[in-house]
């Protein structure tokens, strides 16, 4: 799968994720430090990426939007370290794999997964 790394998500993220067969962008590394979040959600759906955030905006945003794509992974976890983050997702993987290729807001924290389908009805 094809993701966009946040800027409040590490590199190293991105990295990580790469072992393990998927293709990484960070927003940092494509001239996309200050961009708007409208912006960097074009920019994912232009290019077919998943964004990776800690930003609950990204919900919001894909909620109301009234699409399917893109899909977004919301980081709630304690542990921010870049291994922590990376074996969060990968464990996670088999349950939001699906939801993702369909669209879907995901949110992982430390217990729980939660997975919302896009688009979300009014």
């Amino acid at each position: 799968m094809k993701f966009l790394l946040n800027m409040n998500t590490p590199r190293d993220l991105g990295l990580r994720l790469t072992n393990h067969n998927h293709s990484c962008r960070h927003v940092g590394d494509i001239g996309m430090a200050k961009a708007s979040d409208t912006a960097i959600v074009e920019e994912a759906h232009r290019e077919g990426e998943v964004i990776i955030t800690h930003d609950l905006d990204y919900g919001h945003l894909l909620a109301f939007s009234g699409e399917s794509e893109p899909s977004v992974i919301i980081l709630r976890v304690r542990n921010t370290q870049p291994g922590s983050l990376a074996g969060r997702i990968v464990r996670a993987w088999t349950e939001i794999e699906a939801a993702l290729e369909d669209g879907a807001i995901v949110i992982l924290e430390d217990a729980t997964t939660r997975i919302r389908r896009l688009p979300i009805s009014r």
